[in-house]
């Protein structure tokens, strides 16, 4: 591996270990009133983040480590069926954000549209999750519950997504941050 290689992935691990922290860490801002955390989903912005600025592979890593870890670690999101699924759901975030903005030209309209794709893909993913989880322990997890689940109480979150992590994303492109090439 040439030094170039070598430094851009000792780069990217830095950053995803940072994203790693700051979704580890970013829940105790909310964590004082669950109601709030649930809706904005703070967790899931570090994943897009490292999605986008270190591409796929990592964004998926982070996504699919960080419900789990947190969930051993301060017993928030419980392990099952939430952490779990959560985990498959901000992997696809992770995996879907890295992908798409990697082959398409860095723009704000491109960030939102990678950002709404990965938003789709990960809520369909978390529904088929919760879905196979609930199944397999004798609960049930109809097409109402994922529309609520998925949609409905995650408004707030997804404005709050969609107005600061495409600005975020383009910032960090100036910067030179960005990672994902």
């Amino acid at each position: 591996m040439n030094a170039s290689r070598q430094s851009l992935r000792i780069q990217k691990t830095t950053y995803s270990g940072m994203f790693l922290t700051i979704a580890l860490v970013l829940p105790f801002l909310t964590g004082q009133l669950p109601q709030i955390g649930s809706v904005l989903s703070p967790m899931h912005i570090p994943v897009f983040l490292c999605g986008f600025l270190c591409g796929w592979p990592w964004g998926l890593a982070v996504g699919f480590i960080a419900p789990l870890l947190r969930s051993v670690l301060f017993g928030m999101p419980a392990l099952f069926p939430t952490a779990i699924a959560m985990c498959f759901e901000l992997a696809v975030y992770g995996l879907v954000s890295g992908l798409l903005y990697a082959h398409l030209e860095k723009n704000l309209r491109n960030t939102v549209v990678c950002l709404v794709a990965a938003m789709l893909a990960g809520r369909l993913v978390w529904g088929i999750a919760e879905y196979v989880l609930l199944a397999v322990s004798g609960g049930q997890f109809t097409l109402a519950m994922f529309v609520a689940g998925a949609f409905t109480r995650a408004i707030p979150g997804i404005v709050l997504h969609l107005l600061i992590i495409p600005p975020l994303v383009r910032l960090a492109e100036r910067s030179g941050i960005a990672l994902n090439r």
